[in-house]
């Protein structure tokens, strides 16, 4: 049976059709926002709301160091404009209304990155010398289960 939390196969295939008339949109626009005029964006993915009214696309800044805050809000403003450009794409009842977020993923991946390749789990993960016993660790109240 379907966890409640997880999204259906139709929110999945229904958003999955939105990233890639989005990017298509996006390609193809002609946008009057400064913002939007000099910036690219990869749409990383594009949640639907159970209803299939509501579609979240979680976007990133192309070019490194770009303003995301700055982007998500031009998105948002042109949202209803993008709505319309991918309406001939979706073969929908209802057009989804456009919510743009930024892609927090790509952060967190870098920050576990950067902590597996500390010099403490390097050391940690590294198999022991041979003839070298393996340094016993001290337990600590949370390991101990109490």
């Amino acid at each position: 049976m379907q966890n409640p939390h997880e999204p259906s196969q139709r929110q999945l295939r229904v958003g999955e059709v939105v990233r890639h008339a989005l990017i298509a949109a996006m390609e193809r626009a002609h946008f009057r926002d400064p913002v939007l005029v000099e910036s690219s964006v990869t749409v990383t993915e594009v949640r639907m709301s159970p209803d299939l009214r509501h579609a979240t696309a979680f976007i990133v800044p192309f070019a490194a160091g770009g303003d995301a805050a700055e982007l998500v809000k031009a998105l948002n403003r042109a949202a209803l404009y993008l709505r319309h450009q991918i309406a001939p794409a979706l073969q929908l009842r209802v057009l989804p209304d456009l919510h743009f977020r930024e892609d927090a993923s790509f952060g967190q991946a870098a920050r576990i990155d950067a902590l597996l390749r500390s010099p403490a789990v390097v050391r940690d993960l590294e198999p022991p010398a041979p003839g070298k016993p393996k340094p016993r660790r001290r337990r600590t109240k949370s390991a101990k289960g109490g």
